[in-house]
């Protein structure tokens, strides 16, 4: 049997491809199952030359398409509406099609809601009409009839065994009309995705055709912003090349969005007297859900400028990381993130990827970088990456796929993004995620949108995602005496970088390890590529540094024993240097290491010191000495 094709004569050219195989396959296939964008508006063209193409939602698109075809009515039937005749009754086109559906099925009560039993009798009707009329059955929220598509019910399994016998059975009408030849009334299910159906329905059946409705490719959504521009008085945008370039920024930005969103999008731009060059603002709100945006107060690029002056103060000895890191902030703050490709409008505000010793202020920058932006340090979000070594650790950041144990609580990021678009994310030493992890950033810094377990897109255009790793410290060492293929032993390790080395070489070392390790260890170069030039590569702390975090941190615990008991702390001169080279000795361990050797030589004696004296408020207390007697510190107070 040969596939009737009128499309390809050009009878339906211009509408969507969904649509047009529908068509065409109408005299071979009596069933068909639509998934995907269901509930989007589609282009069609339009009613005459000379008039602008159409937005046309599914039920009506099938409609016009069926209607070219001949048939004189279209039955739909959801579990929620019951049974309605379309088109309504009230004009020509619609008393007709109430006569061809009653012809077929009998009388229909208004918003009739049948048992499966009787669905079965009204499809097979359709299918099986007696008399010649051509007409379709288009089974809406299908994905609801069956309680689950591989553990139906006795009345749901009867129900699908009648209809996957009646795709077999139905038989093709002729109308005269434009399609006089043999063409089946097709019965359609419209279902969310297709495996709501049971599996056997459709398996080696070849009388019913899968199709998925895509979402809209760029030049639909050109198209769409063009009809939309009409809302704003704008009727030829051919002709108007600031409008023109304004359509096509709203077509962009509107990416992952439906038509029917972008629809949304221009009755919230007129509802809150946006113009159409300010489309994407709008596209922002719709998708963010947000109206007041960090990143346009004014005083923001105030605030970076001056933390110039105070970022420095707050991570010590850092000159090179803070510098580029404010760099790519500023890159942020001015919307330049990714101006090189051609969409980057949807990536992220700005990425960072701090890399280097421990203890040297990666997290510190991020909180400072937090304050600077949005006031409040507490406004990043901390992963701890070492969390997530598990293959199937992944679902708590976007929640488990549906039937799993949580999926209706979704995950932890996409929640967390959900709730507060605007915020600085924190992944700690990012290396010790398992890969599939990996891959779900890659989705993130592309697209700047991820979609949760739930199937709802969260978007990351407007925050800032930082990674810290201590790559580069270590690295495989060679062992001469192996005689394996490889040149690294089986678990030799060397240090690759050491303090008082240059920070030229240490960034350049520390950049090779990290892309050997994304390219060979974790075959995922993608993934290198789009942290791009944004690896920030952090310094052993010098001595001069060390010195001032000493320095500071000695002060934090001063005030704190003020606040706490209201005494007065003070170190004599000789105790006090002796307390800053036993801290500082270590450069290694950089700012976390001279804090823990605080608490350790300074902080545990001292309280020991003091829980055996009575505290009176005001009171002055003096550390005279400070010495060892082998691990035991002990202070002299006085």
């Amino acid at each position: 049997m040969s596939i009737e094709s009128p499309t390809l004569g050009g009878r339906l050219q211009g509408w969507p491809p969904f649509i047009r195989e529908l068509d065409a396959t109408l005299s071979v296939h009596s069933q068909y199952v639509l998934s995907g964008n269901l509930y989007d508006s589609f282009l069609a063209p339009p009613l005459d030359a000379a008039g602008p193409a159409r937005l046309l939602p599914l039920r009506e698109l099938l409609w016009e398409t069926l209607r070219s075809s001949g048939a004189s009515c279209m039955i739909v039937y959801d579990p929620v509406d019951g049974l309605q005749v379309y088109p309504d009754a009230g004009d020509e086109l619609g008393d007709e099609a109430a006569r061809s559906a009653a012809a077929l099925l009998g009388k229909i009560k208004a918003d009739e809601k049948p048992s499966l039993e009787a669905l079965t009798r009204h499809l097979a009707a359709v299918a099986r009409p007696k008399e010649n009329i051509r007409a379709a059955f288009v089974i809406d929220s299908a994905s609801r009839i069956a309680r689950t598509p591989t553990d139906l019910e006795p009345s749901e399994r009867d129900f699908f065994r009648f209809c996957a016998k009646l795709s077999r059975s139905a038989r093709p009408v002729r109308v005269t009309g434009p399609r006089p030849k043999p063409l089946y009334n097709p019965i359609v299910w419209l279902v969310e995705r297709p495996g709501d159906l049971p599996p056997w329905l459709t398996t080696d059946n070849e009388t019913i055709r899968e199709i998925t409705i895509p979402r809209p490719h760029l030049g639909d959504r050109q198209e769409t912003a063009r009809l939309l521009a009409r809302a704003f008085g704008v009727s030829d945008v051919g002709s108007d090349e600031v409008a023109a370039a304004a359509c096509d920024a709203f077509a962009e930005q509107a990416d992952g969005l439906t038509l029917q969103s972008m629809i949304e999008v221009t009755r919230l731009a007129k509802e809150r007297s946006v113009d159409l060059a300010d489309l994407p603002d709008a596209v922002r709100t719709y998708k963010l859900g947000v109206l007041d945006n960090p990143w346009s107060r004014g005083h923001l690029r105030r605030r970076v400028l001056e933390g110039e002056k105070r970022v420095p103060e707050r991570v010590i000895g850092q000159p090179q990381a803070v510098t580029k890191t404010l760099d790519i902030l500023k890159r942020a703050v001015l919307g330049l993130s990714g101006a090189q490709a051609t969409r980057s409008g949807s990536r992220p505000r700005g990425v960072l990827f701090f890399a280097g010793p421990t203890g040297t202020g990666k997290t510190e920058l991020a909180k400072a970088i937090t304050e600077l932006v949005f006031g409040d340090e507490s406004a990043y979000l901390r992963f701890d990456m070492s969390e997530f070594s598990g293959e199937g650790s992944g679902d708590r950041l976007i929640g488990s796929p549906p039937g799993y144990v949580g999926h209706e609580a979704g995950g932890e990021l996409t929640n967390a993004v959900r709730e507060d678009p605007f915020r600085v994310m924190l992944f700690d030493e990012i290396e010790k995620a398992h890969p599939r992890i990996l891959d779900k950033f890659l989705q993130i810094l592309e697209d700047g949108r991820l979609t949760d377990g739930r199937g709802n897109t969260v978007h990351f255009s407007e925050s800032i995602l930082i990674f810290t790793s201590n790559l580069g410290m270590y690295v495989p060492g060679r062992d001469l005496t192996t005689r394996d293929a490889s040149p690294y032993g089986p678990a030799s390790r060397v240090q690759n970088i050491t303090p008082g080395m240059a920070y030229d070489e240490v960034e350049q070392r520390i950049k090779a390890a990290v892309a050997e390790h994304f390219t060979e260890v974790l075959n995922r170069p993608e993934l290198l590529n789009r942290f791009g030039d944004n690896i920030v590569v952090f310094d052993f702390i010098s001595g001069e540094a060390a010195h001032k975090i000493f320095d500071l941190q000695f002060a934090n615990i001063c005030r704190r024993v003020s606040d706490e008991h209201r005494l007065v702390l003070a170190v004599k001169g000789d105790a006090l240097e002796t307390l800053r080279g036993w801290c500082t000795e270590e450069l290694a361990k950089g700012g976390r290491g001279i804090g823990m050797a605080l608490e350790s030589f300074f902080v545990n004696p001292l309280a020991r010191a003091l829980f055996d004296r009575e505290l009176v408020p005001d009171e002055k207390v003096t550390v005279s000495g400070i010495r060892r007697e082998g691990s035991i510190v002990h202070l002299d107070l006085q």
